[in-house]
């Protein structure tokens, strides 16, 4: 669980932590932190864009962890745990390839002691860059393992 809940005592947001690989984060001008009051709509429809699938009331009802990626007040990206488990994560497609999945996934694993993801085959790059151990299963899936 993330400490302070959604957001800062103060209405801040407070980043989270890069980690596994240094090399790996959100550019500059992007906060990763928890979803604030909000935010959680937002995710879902950055999530929606990517054709994701989510348990839609779990997140807006608070029972899933939403992270998100913000600039100037706008959400970026988002990723939903559900305890050790990614959900799913996602980028707006005119922000993808600019380190905004990998600063979400990174701020993810800097609370936890193990991430598991199930995804694509085309996204077994991305997840072993970040660490995780990837194993075929099926013809088009992966499942990645990060401790």
């Amino acid at each position: 669980m993330w400490a302070g809940g959604d957001e800062g005592g103060d209405g801040s947001r407070e980043p989270t932590a890069r980690s596994h690989d240094p090399g790996t984060h959100a550019p500059a001008d992007v906060t990763v932190g928890p979803a604030r009051e909000g935010e959680r709509a937002t995710a879902l429809g950055i999530l929606d864009m990517a054709a994701l699938e989510v348990d839609r009331e779990a997140v807006m009802a608070g029972e899933r962890e939403v992270l998100v990626a913000v600039t100037d007040g706008r959400v970026l990206g988002a990723l939903v745990l559900d305890g050790e488990r990614i959900e799913a994560v996602a980028v707006r497609p005119g922000r993808q390839g600019q380190g905004i999945g990998s600063g979400l996934v990174a701020a993810a694993a800097a609370h936890r002691e193990r991430l598991v993801a199930e995804f694509d085959a085309k996204l077994r790059h991305f997840y072993e860059n970040l660490g995780f151990d990837a194993e075929t299963e099926g013809e088009q899936r992966c499942r990645g393992v990060l401790e």
